[in-house]
């Protein structure tokens, strides 16, 4: 008999935890191995239950889920941890640290909206396929993290930080398509006129670790899609404002698009890139979700191709699915260039992978050497 996917459940409401023990239980592959209704509660069963995951709530008295994630990478460094957070401010202030101290991944609680059912459904969508996707070395014999996905048209409406399952990424070709070069006597790069980052699962890390090595001043504008809700991306504008020496903030939309300046999406809007003149705005709108994401990863490629053309530099770092792909395809078409970060520094090497084995990316850089790479490639032809 295959192996289950062992979970426990750290959740102050009893009622929380019986919805996501019948969530967990549904799927034949995961078993919910015990529960606990605080931190100091949970640290006690650690070793006597095992568990190859955790769900962990944010706020819950005695020992909260920043004290209980500390204690729990104290003592088992690489087991994963989802936090389980609300959609408010403080809920989004102590997620974003709880990242940044170790926690995996995050989902949000089902939102006061009156249909049960769709907030149920939506942490199915969402839960289920991280717990796979960070224990999949568990799974025999391996299966998809997502299933097959549908035309966008016909999938039901979603909340903007929802980010359901999507499709597994094929095989890798027998003979896969070689990384672009230049041709013999070219200069190798054209030159980057901007930068455009798109990102999911491990962002807020990988962002940190990123933009705090770029240095001052930058001389491209850098639009960034970090699949988060609203309130989230604000605050992680915030806090990356900490740490890196660029100017940054979310996206306005009517806004100039300027050099040395970042840009990150707004949860619950697309941001696009719209040409007047010579000048480049930002704006952002409504549309439907694209790969389940709003803001979408593609849609913002999209726009930077169309108005930056072979001069963009695309940015695919870790993150669970594909989107970006149609949209570096679109980049590719328009000569610009493509980086993707390498499998081995990813948290999930699912957007940059999609890219990698498409054969889009002009190199699969390691995280630590991403920002060497990017400042080489702007700063050609300049």
């Amino acid at each position: 008999m295959a192996k289950k996917i062992r979970i426990m459940l750290v959740d102050d409401s009893a009622v929380i935890r019986r919805l996501l023990t019948d969530i967990l239980t549904s799927d034949p592959q995961l078993d919910v191995a015990g529960s606990a209704q605080n931190g100091q509660v949970a640290l006690e069963k650690l070793p006597i239950l095992n568990p190859d995951l955790i769900v962990l709530d944010v706020e819950m008295p005695v020992m909260d889920g920043l004290e209980t994630l500390t204690e729990i990478r104290k003592r088992q460094p690489r087991l994963p941890i989802i936090m389980f957070s609300s959609i408010t401010e403080r809920g989004a202030v102590v997620t974003l640290e709880a990242l940044a101290r170790g926690a995996n991944d995050y989902i949000t609680k089902p939102a006061n909206t009156g249909n049960m059912g769709k907030s149920l459904q939506r942490v199915r969508d969402e839960l289920i396929p991280r717990i796979k996707a960070f224990c999949q070395h568990l799974l025999s014999p391996p299966v998809p993290a997502f299933p097959a996905s549908r035309p966008l048209a016909t999938q039901s409406p979603v909340s903007p930080e929802t980010v359901a399952p999507l499709p597994a990424p094929p095989p890798p070709p027998i003979n896969p398509p070689p990384l672009r070069r230049p041709a013999a006597g070219l200069h190798p790069h054209p030159r980057v006129d901007v930068v455009a980052i798109g990102v999911s699962t491990g962002g807020p890390n990988a962002l940190a670790a990123l933009l705090s090595r770029l240095p001052a001043p930058f001389p491209a504008p850098i639009v960034i899609v970090q699949h988060m809700p609203p309130i989230f991306t604000r605050l992680l504008a915030e806090r990356l404002a900490t740490q890196t020496a660029l100017p940054i903030a979310e996206g306005a939309a009517g806004e100039i698009l300027q050099a040395g300046q970042i840009r990150l999406a707004p949860g619950g809007s697309h941001m696009v890139l719209e040409r007047q003149g010579s000048r480049v705005y930002l704006q952002l709108n409504q549309d439907e979700p694209e790969n389940s994401c709003r803001p979408a990863v593609d849609v913002l490629f999209r726009s930077v191709a169309a108005v930056y053309r072979s001069n963009t530099l695309a940015v695919v770092l870790t993150g669970m699915g594909q989107d970006g792909l149609r949209g570096c395809e679109v980049i590719r078409n328009a000569g610009g260039q493509i980086l993707v970060q390498d499998e081995a520094s990813s948290v999930v090497w699912g957007m940059p992978g999609f890219v990698a084995k498409a054969g889009l990316a002009d190199g699969q850089i390691a995280l630590p050497q991403m920002a060497r790479e990017i400042l080489s490639r702007v700063r050609i032809n300049r």
